[in-house]
C-alpha cells in the first residue's frame, strides 16, 4: 500500500514550487517526518516531509519541474521504512532571501588547511579571519567512505563545496548517515575538519574550467525585485557618521549586568532599532508606503533585521518594534539568528516589515548603497567601526566611527526629511540618554 506525498501550503500568496532536489531516491528508506524533497518558491525554500515510515516510491516530477500547492508529488510504498522521529517537525525554511544590499553576494567558503577548523559568526565584530590555502582548480574527490553515495544530495554537496573530512562528523541519521544537519553543526561548532589538497594537485598547473548551473526560482525572484525596485522607486542615498563612543562605553559598562539580568547578550542592534524607531515618528514618511496614487502612513514599526544563515543573509521581520525594550529587541533578534542558522525561520517571520535595518560592518564593509526593499521607503546601511581622526572642540582625536547610509524613495520622502532622519540616529546613538527620555 502507498501513501501520497502532495505539495504542502507554502505560504500567503504562494501557490506553486520548482522541485529543486530529491533528498530520498526510489527504494530508499524513509522515516516519519523525513524530508525527501527540496521545494523552490518566489520567496523560500522548504523541504518536504515523508508522512509516514516506508521506502521511497514513485516521484511523478523531476528536478525543475513546476508543482502546484496541494499537487501529488510522491508516494511512499509501506514496508520496512526507518524507525519514526520523536517529534513532527513542520516544513523546514531553508532559506527566504530578501534583497538587502546593493552589494556583491558573499564569496564561495575558502579551503581551508588541513587540520584546521571551519566557523561561522554572528554578532557585532566581523568573523575572525580563518588562514586558508588556494582552492584546488578542480573539485575535490569524493571522499572515500563507504556510505558516500548513499548520503542526500545536498549533504554530499556541502562536504564537496566545504571541502570537508567525512569522518570527522558524526551522523545521525540512519545507520549512522549523515544528515545536512549534522553536516551544518558541525561547521557551526568547528568540528569540521577540512581536507588539504594534495601537494600533486597543488603543483600541477590549474586547469581553466566553466561550468553552467541554472538559475534557482529563489534568484530569478531576487533579480526581479533588485530590478523592480531601481525601476520603480526613484531610490537616493544619503551618507553620515556616527561617533560610537558613548554607545560602546554603555556596552562595555552594562553588558554584564544586563546580560546576568535578562539571559541575552547587550549588542550594537538594539540601540540602532530603538534609535531608528525614534527617528521614525519624527519623519514618519520614512515610515510610510506609496500604494497606487495614495500614501499608506502607519504608527507602528515593524523593523526588517538582516541576519547571517548558511544561505546567506535572510531578513526576518521584527515585528511591533516601537514597544520592545531593549532585552525584548536582543532576545528577539538573537532568536531570528539561531533559527536562520538551523534553517527554522518561517515564511511569517519574514511577512511585512516597514522598514529594514542591515548590517554590513559584521562582514567588514566600509560603505554601501543599500536597495530598497520595495514596497517600503526607507532601509538603513550600518557599516564596520574603525578608529578614525575626528575634530573635537578644535583637537584632533581619535574615534571609533561608523558610516551610516539611508537609502530612500525620493517620490515619497524628500531630501530635507531624508537628513533629518539620518540625523536623529546619529543623534540618539552618540547620546544614548535620548533613547531613554524619548528625544
Amino acid at each position: 500500500m502507498a501513501t501520497d506525498v502532495t505539495i504542502p501550503a507554502l505560504g500567503e500568496s504562494i501557490t506553486e514550487a520548482t522541485v529543486g532536489e530529491w533528498l530520498k531516491g526510489p527504494g530508499d528508506a524513509v522515516a516519519v517526518d523525513e524530508p525527501i524533497v527540496s521545494l523552490e518558491t518566489d520567496k523560500v525554500a522548504v523541504e518536504v516531509p515523508s508522512p509516514v515510515a516506508g521506502m521511497m516510491g514513485e516521484q511523478l516530477f523531476k528536478v525543475g519541474d513546476t508543482v502546484n500547492v496541494g499537487a501529488l508529488i510522491a508516494r511512499i510504498e509501506s514496508g520496512a521504512g526507518a524507525p519514526a522521529k520523536a517529534a513532527a517537525p513542520t516544513p523546514a525554511v531553508v532559506m527566504a532571501v530578501k534583497p538587502v544590499m546593493a552589494a556583491a553576494a558573499p564569496a564561495a567558503p575558502a579551503v581551508a588547511a588541513e587540520g584546521t577548523r571551519l566557523t561561522s559568526t554572528l554578532g557585532d565584530a566581523p568573523p575572525a579571519d580563518v588562514p586558508t590555502t588556494s582552492a584546488p582548480s578542480t573539485s575535490p574527490a569524493a571522499p572515500a567512505h563507504a556510505d558516500y553515495d548513499a548520503m542526500a544530495p545536498a549533504v554530499r554537496r556541502l562536504l564537496g563545496d566545504y571541502n570537508l573530512d567525512r569522518a570527522s562528523i558524526t551522523g545521525t541519521g540512519l545507520d549512522g548517515r549523515l544528515t545536512k544537519g549534522d553536516v551544518l553543526a558541525a561547521i557551526e561548532s568547528g568540528t569540521a575538519t577540512v581536507i588539504a589538497a594534495t601537494p600533486a594537485a597543488a603543483a600541477s598547473a590549474p586547469v581553466r574550467r566553466e561550468e553552467r548551473v541554472r538559475l534557482t526560482r529563489l534568484r530569478q525572484t531576487i533579480a526581479k525585485r533588485l530590478k523592480e525596485a531601481q525601476n520603480t522607486a526613484a531610490m537616493l542615498t544619503t551618507f553620515n557618521d556616527v561617533d560610537m563612543t558613548a554607545v560602546m562605553a554603555a556596552r562595555t559598562k552594562y553588558k554584564d549586568l544586563f546580560e546576568k539580568k535578562h539571559g541575552v547578550r547587550l549588542g550594537f542592534m538594539s540601540f540602532f532599532a530603538k534609535a531608528v524607531v525614534l527617528a521614525l515618528r519624527d519623519v514618519p514618511a520614512v515610515n510610510a508606503m506609496i500604494d497606487g496614487d495614495e500614501i499608506v502612513f502607519r504608527d507602528y514599526a515593524d523593523l526588517g533585521i538582516a541576519v547571517s544563515s548558511p544561505g546567506g543573509l535572510v531578513v526576518p521581520v521584527l515585528k511591533d518594534a516601537d514597544k520592545l525594550s531593549f532585552a525584548g529587541i536582543e532576545k528577539a533578534i538573537g532568536d531570528f539568528g539561531r533559527r536562520a542558522r538551523d534553517g527554522k525561520l518561517a515564511v511569517a517571520d519574514m511577512a511585512g516589515g516597514t522598514f529594514t535595518i542591515t548590517n554590513g560592518g559584521v562582514f567588514g564593509s566600509l560603505m554601501s548603497t543599500p536597495i530598497l526593499n520595495t514596497p517600503q521607503s526607507g532601509v538603513l546601511g550600518m557599516h564596520r567601526i574603525e578608529d578614525r581622526p575626528v575634530v573635537r572642540d578644535g583637537v584632533i582625536v581619535i574615534r571609533p566611527m561608523m558610516y551610516l547610509a539611508l537609502s530612500y524613495d525620493h517620490r515619497l520622502v524628500d531630501g530635507r526629511e531624508a537628513v533629518t532622519f539620518l540625523v536623529a540616529v546619529k543623534d540618539a546613538i552618540e547620546d544614548p540618554a535620548r533613547l531613554l527620555i524619548d528625544l
